[in-house]
């Protein structure tokens, strides 16, 4: 596992950004394989401009094609217009490692967190990361992102459960209905995740347990590994409540299917709010949302990140994740 420090080293050799963090299984602590790519996401407030300082920094790690065909128009076009906004440079070497960055534009990194447009970036900020550069508080920003993760997963949970099955829960969302899951990823990708970071997981999701203990819609009991069980209330008061916290486009995708009604808020504002007849109505209608929406952003950015990786890298890239995830299944 690398530390913070040399992670951002990378951010010497990059033009200025807005955002960055690293993520992956190269950080997992039980991982000492060198040859695993380092994965990072980087914010920047104008692709375009950004795109065309790095290709005169680190023009070799664009694909050929690109680079001579329309260069940083057509790199960010194709993010754009064929992904979810983020391009992705694989197989840089640097400082005797593999990585592999992201790039998007700052506006569609918040509106993600906060809306789950494509639930691309946001369920990757589920999960921990390691925050190497955040020039406009978007760990702040994410609060939302995980208490809108944490209610959809107990959503999906029965009414007792450990602690570990609910991070896994929450590690699952952004892999339900994700392409890749069907033969290009480990099938044992979730659990490896909570247990290699379970302390991790535990620090970023405790604030939004305790919110909800206090509430009355958890109740907390220690296990006999010194882990915490957890029972929850299933009634449709505390349904509500968790729908409540997804959020818009989630909640607007469940009322075209359930209904909406209308009612006055304390403001004295109209606002619209899911009819919920049945606890597992509502979770299943909040599964089909929410696997619809990483269907096609897996989909769209699957195609996006093959052009944008090359013919020779986009071979090695899908070689090693189908040989990591049959090897899972074997």
């Amino acid at each position: 596992m690398e530390n913070k420090s040399e992670l951002a080293g990378l951010l010497e050799v990059l033009p200025p950004v807005e955002f960055c963090c690293s993520y992956g299984s190269s950080l997992l602590p039980n991982n000492n394989d060198k040859s695993t790519m380092i994965d990072y996401i980087v914010g920047v407030s104008d692709p375009l401009q950004w795109h065309s300082e790095n290709l005169e920094m680190n023009r070799d790690h664009y694909a050929s094609w690109m680079v001579h065909l329309g260069g940083a128009k057509l790199i960010t076009q194709v993010a754009d217009e064929i992904g979810v906004g983020v391009h992705f440079n694989p197989f840089v070497t640097w400082k005797d490692r593999m990585i592999k960055y992201g790039v998007v534009r700052m506006h569609d990194l918040v509106q993600d967190i906060l809306n789950w447009e494509s639930f691309y970036l946001s369920g990757r900020l589920q999960k921990p990361v390691h925050i190497l550069a955040d020039n406009i508080d978007i760990e702040n920003v994410n609060s939302s992102n995980l208490k809108a993760a944490t209610s959809a997963a107990l959503l999906l949970l029965p009414s007792e459960f450990s602690e570990e099955d609910l991070y896994a829960k929450i590690c699952s969302l952004s892999y339900m209905g994700d392409l890749r899951m069907l033969f290009a990823e480990d099938k044992n990708k979730v659990k490896r995740i909570v247990q290699g970071q379970f302390k991790l997981f535990q620090r970023i999701y405790k604030p939004f347990l305790d919110e909800y203990a206090a509430k009355e819609l958890l109740r907390f009991s220690s296990s006999s590994d010194h882990r915490m069980h957890i029972a929850q209330d299933c009634g449709l008061s505390a349904t509500r409540s968790l729908v409540s916290s997804l959020p818009s486009t989630v909640r607007s995708g469940m009322g075209m299917r359930l209904g909406e009604k209308q009612k006055l808020s304390e403001y004295g504002r109209v606002i619209r709010e899911v009819v919920i007849s049945s606890r597992e109505e509502t979770a299943d209608c909040m599964r089909k949302v929410v696997r619809r929406k990483v269907m096609v952003s897996s989909a769209r950015q699957a195609v996006s990140g093959l052009l944008a990786a090359g013919g020779v890298n986009a071979a090695r890239y899908l070689t090693k994740k189908m040989s990591r995830a049959w090897k899972s299944w074997m």
